[in-house]
């Protein structure tokens, strides 16, 4: 016994030893800091642990409640109809010629069978169109992007930029698909640029007619939607060319919209004069059949012309209310934003398919845990939060913006108001581009945290994907209506200075361009206190400010570059600079949406766990960008840190309402179909064995 306790006196005198256990112990720490975030620490900011803090009690059922569209039962109605079918079911092995035979009779079926007919709502309630395109692409994104095409870039164009006697020659055949029809805008060589189509529409005064013509390759119609199989007319935008009987011979009257003919009504071959040649197989969205189209000499009546904003008179005199071949431009492409709005809304809507299957799957996957312990789930490691919850809070900011996207693109359509018209131009562009974007980038963060499962297409992240990969170059490419963004920001820029007014997503510049002129606050940059960084305010302060930093120096790069470059090499010159700033506005636009809806939200523990969500989202964005922020003094390192754990923080606190969470998405089983996005691990795993067919 001694010589026992004398030998364990010897170790505790041990120097080399006593290190060891404290180093030991240190690690331990630090990993159980990796399962239990925690805010806790005295030189800098005083908060509770999170074992500590109680977990919020959700009223999953309010919560749905709130987040539910308006028309969630006319939606119910198409699930309903596509679960009881079958044979429209979209398999996971399909060719694409038996895709897109489907991706048609799905269309017809809801259209004639369920006798849900969304056209007369592209215009008159845009709200109800949306959300019944939100359904069709739950039941297979290419039918989504089919229907939008027939609707609302083939429909919405002859309503949007024809006159009465169009919409009473073709609105029953289109509501009906009896017409099926195609957006012809793209070319060749041409996608963005629409200004610089070279397609040419020729008036014929001895014909009353107008000749399309493709006068080159590059001009070729390309990637047109319903155009290799389906379409039986098209809207052409083509350079309007007047003859003008002097040396010129033909005035350019810039790029008008005309329906053209492209198959036989009874017989659907191809008509004179039209080629058309299949697109082929693609990355995704294999059920929509693209294809290329070509004109020689394919004449059509003068009515063909969608006149609303110029007119051709049987002598072949023009007419328009808007004077100049910019103005009618510019009228042309406002009235064709629904699509951009349609993007926007249907990306938020894949994002939450994606995170529901995400996050219910590391909620039950097991792995790993402390020792002689059971394993623990790996939505409970740090990392995997790290992943996810951010994504979670994003989406739940999307739903939001998106809605008031839609709100304010429907008050446009009865409206009319200019100022709206501009608004919603840049807010579309805007949440287009953002949202798309950011949901691409998602999905295959979705896809990895879901292990080798997530790579099984039953469980659907690579159709996903791939499906919605198109998202970022269709209906503007993203990097274009950012720059779109940025080009409205300095011109409210300028009105600011002028003393003009601004339109309402820039009003926030007034003030904030005010702040960022005056130095940062030394006192407020240092503080740190919970009530503080979870302020609205604060954060809503910090992402203008951010914003306005970011616009008046790009005001400045811009001037003092076009000294040399000139006005497009100064812009190519701040290009980055200049997608940043718009990305910021965004954010900014997005974070306000939120706070407005937590604040909006009637029942209390809804709206606590909206407040934490949103809380997240912000102190996301501000520590991803910490360094703007840091290098003009915005926030000194202490504040910088605190912002850091308390995102840790708020990723384990919405980590532990996750499940509420996601199930107020009201995605059901039928909609969010992968096996690992079931509401069980038993569920999941017995349907995925059945999936793949294993028998044992």
């Amino acid at each position: 016994m001694e010589s026992s306790s004398s030998s364990s006196s010897s170790l505790n005198s041990n120097p080399t030893a006593e290190n060891d256990d404290q180093t030991t112990a240190r690690r331990i720490h630090r990993l159980s800091l990796h399962l239990n975030p925690t805010l806790t620490d005295t030189t800098t900011i005083e908060m509770v642990t999170c074992a500590a803090r109680a977990k919020l009690d959700v009223n999953t059922t309010q919560l749905t409640l709130f987040m539910r569209g308006k028309h969630r039962d006319l939606q119910e109605k198409v699930y309903e109809f596509f679960r009881s079918r079958p044979d429209l079911q979209t398999p996971i092995e399909i060719s694409t010629e038996e895709h897109r035979e489907l991706c048609m009779k799905q269309l017809l079926a809801l259209v004639r069978e369920a006798g849900i007919k969304p056209f007369k709502y592209v215009v008159d309630d845009p709200f109800v169109y949306f959300a019944i395109g939100e359904a069709a692409g739950s039941v297979d994104v290419s039918f989504g992007i089919k229907l939008g095409v027939q609707y609302s870039l083939w429909g919405g164009s002859v309503l949007n930029l024809g006159t009465k006697k169009h919409r009473d020659k073709y609105f029953d055949a289109i509501d009906n698909v009896e017409y099926p029809g195609c957006f012809a805008m793209t070319e060749l060589h041409h996608g963005s640029n629409v200004q610089g189509l070279q397609t040419v529409a020729t008036f014929d005064p001895l014909t009353d007619e107008f000749v399309i013509d493709t006068p080159n390759d590059g001009a070729i119609k390309w990637w047109i939607g319903n155009a290799a199989v389906h379409g039986k007319f098209a809207t052409v935008f083509a350079k309007l060319m007047l003859p003008t009987h002097d040396a010129r011979g033909f005035s350019d009257m810039g790029v008008h919209a005309f329906i053209v003919p492209i198959r036989d009504m009874e017989t659907h071959e191809t008509l004179p004069g039209v080629e058309i040649q299949d697109c082929g197989h693609k990355v995704g969205l294999n059920g929509v059949d693209n294809g290329a189209l070509r004109f020689r000499s394919v004449r059509i009546p003068r009515d063909n012309l969608l006149n609303r904003f110029g007119d051709v008179a049987r002598d072949g005199t023009y007419t328009s209310s808007l004077p100049t071949i910019n103005k009618r431009f510019a009228a042309t492409l406002g009235e064709l934003v629904g699509g951009r709005v349609g993007l926007a809304y249907s990306s938020v809507g894949i994002l939450k398919v994606a995170v529901t299957i995400a996050t219910r799957y590391s909620l039950f996957r097991q792995q790993f845990g402390p020792p002689k312990q059971a394993e623990i789930s790996i939505l409970d490691y740090q990392s995997h939060q790290h992943k996810l919850m951010p994504m979670l809070a994003s989406t739940y900011a999307f739903h939001f913006a998106t809605l008031l996207l839609v709100e304010k693109y429907s008050e446009m359509k009865k409206t009319h108001d200019e100022e709206l018209v501009a608004d919603v131009h840049a807010l579309s562009a805007g949440l287009k581009a953002y949202v798309t974007s950011y949901t691409s980038k998602s999905l295959s963060i979705c896809r990895e945290a879901c292990g080798g499962h997530g790579y099984a297409a039953v469980n659907r992240f690579g159709s996903l994907r791939n499906d919605h990969d198109i998202f970022q170059t269709f209906e503007g490419d993203n990097t274009v209506l950012l720059q779109q963004v940025a080009a409205d920001l300095l011109k409210q820029y300028k009105e600011k200075f002028k003393g003009g007014t601004l339109t309402v997503t820039w009003n926030y510049l007034r003030e904030s361009m005010n702040a960022y002129l005056s130095q940062p606050n030394p006192l407020t940059s240092r503080w740190e206190g919970e009530d503080h960084l979870r302020d609205p305010k604060f954060q809503l302060d910090a992402f203008r400010y951010r914003t306005s930093r970011l616009l008046q120096s790009a005001a400045v790069r811009l001037q003092k570059h076009s000294k040399n470059l000139g006005g497009f090499g100064a812009w190519n010159r701040c290009l980055n600079h200049l997608l940043t700033l718009a990305e910021s506005h965004i954010e900014s636009v997005i974070l306000e949406t939120f706070i407005k809806a937590v604040k909006n939200c009637p029942d209390a523990s809804s709206r606590a766990a909206l407040k934490l969500v949103c809380d997240l989202y912000a102190m996301d964005r501000i520590w991803n960008d910490i360094g703007t922020y840091r290098n003009v003094d915005y926030m000194a390192p202490n504040k910088a840190k605190a912002i850091h754990k308390l995102t840790e923080y708020l990723s384990f606190q919405v980590r532990n309402i996750t499940r509420e969470l996601v199930d107020a998405f009201d995605m059901p089983d039928h909609v969010i179909r992968a096996p690992i996005g079931k509401q069980t691990p038993v569920e999941a795993y017995t349907e995925y064995r059945q999936h793949v067919g294993f028998q044992m």
